[in-house]
């Protein structure tokens, strides 16, 4: 038997007003997607911004629907736009908030576990890291350098993709 430790390195800031430019950017894009966010029923809206290599940034907002597993998540909603739109772009950062009116959220919101799936199938695929940063309005921010960082153990079996 043997014991294995996984770290994670990720950068902490204060607030957006720290990132560089580039970033601040994205974050001030992500915000934007929260006006397209479709949840009345969680009332927890979620933005999505997505920086290509091209420079173009792509938006995506949480989609819900009365048939709750219908719904996609604001990561999911983006991705899948560049994959059907722009099926060979490579993804350089994606940056990712949340706001509700029911109370303050104080911490920066993760995706969920679905979502990182996703965000590994698409880091697989054009085989570079993508950055994730993941930010509270108003508050702190964590930067992540690449999907595999936040999912380590993501599924792979490489022979589905294999020709018989």
């Amino acid at each position: 038997m043997k014991l294995l430790n996984l770290n994670i390195t990720f950068e902490q800031y204060n607030g957006v007003s720290e990132l560089n430019e580039q970033d601040a950017v994205l974050c001030e894009n992500a915000e934007k997607a929260l006006s397209s966010s479709y949840s009345p029923y969680s009332k927890f809206r979620v933005g999505t911004a997505i920086r290509l290599a091209s420079g173009e940034i792509i938006l995506g907002s949480n989609q819900e629907n009365l048939a709750y597993p219908s719904g996609l998540c604001a990561e999911r909603v983006a991705l899948f736009s560049i994959g059907s739109a722009y099926p060979y772009a490579v993804i350089e950062s994606m940056a990712i908030t949340a706001q509700t009116d029911a109370f303050e959220i104080l911490k920066p919101v993760t995706s969920c576990g679905g979502c990182l799936q996703v965000m590994a199938e698409f880091e697989r695929k054009q085989a570079s890291p993508i950055e994730v940063i993941f930010y509270c309005l108003n508050g702190e921010v964590l930067k992540v350098p690449s999907v595999q960082s936040l999912l380590p153990f993501s599924f792979v079996e490489d022979r589905l993709g294999a020709k018989a």
